[in-house]
């Protein structure tokens, strides 16, 4: 089920430094969250290194970039430490924020179903309305197409 065109669900969580973010707190401004199954993993690095590279550019744009997983503040801070990221991690330990962007879903891994985090981004327009909701993420292209459409929208606005 896509959450495009609907309100974004609220969010109030920690970064890897302690500090909470909620929806609220960007109002009037861009916010891309994208959600990512474990910190330290090598999809996750991938795409985390792939967004601090283009951080410049999302910034040119107005638009604030926050990682969301389950781990905690501890792990996204030594996530952050360890591959030199400077954009903010949120910690959702207790998983309220996974499940009201629907993105907790039964998947295969090694052939096992389990239950996790699916690779998928919401795009927030300054309103509070999400205006792009991204499936099936392919790590090392997806924020050059966050950005692609972010270029649409602000000249459609």
């Amino acid at each position: 089920m896509s959450l495009e065109g609907k309100k974004a669900p609220n969010f109030s969580l920690p970064d890897q430094n302690g500090v909470v973010h909620t929806l609220a707190d960007y109002a009037g401004k861009w916010v891309l969250l994208y959600f990512y199954p474990k910190d330290m993993t090598p999809g996750c690095t991938i795409e985390a290194h792939t967004f601090e590279q283009m951080m410049p550019e999302f910034e040119r744009r107005g638009v604030r970039v926050f990682g969301v997983s389950k781990l905690g503040v501890a792990s996204k801070k030594k996530f952050c430490e360890k591959e030199g990221l400077h954009f903010s991690l949120l910690a959702d330990e207790k998983q309220e924020v996974v499940k009201r962007y629907g993105v907790l879903k039964e998947k295969n891994l090694y052939g096992k179903k389990v239950v996790g985090i699916v690779r998928e981004s919401f795009l927030i327009d300054p309103s509070g309305v999400v205006a792009r909701h991204y499936q099936n993420v392919k790590p090392v292209e997806h924020p050059a197409e966050v950005l692609k459409d972010v270029d649409a929208l602000q000249r459609e606005g």
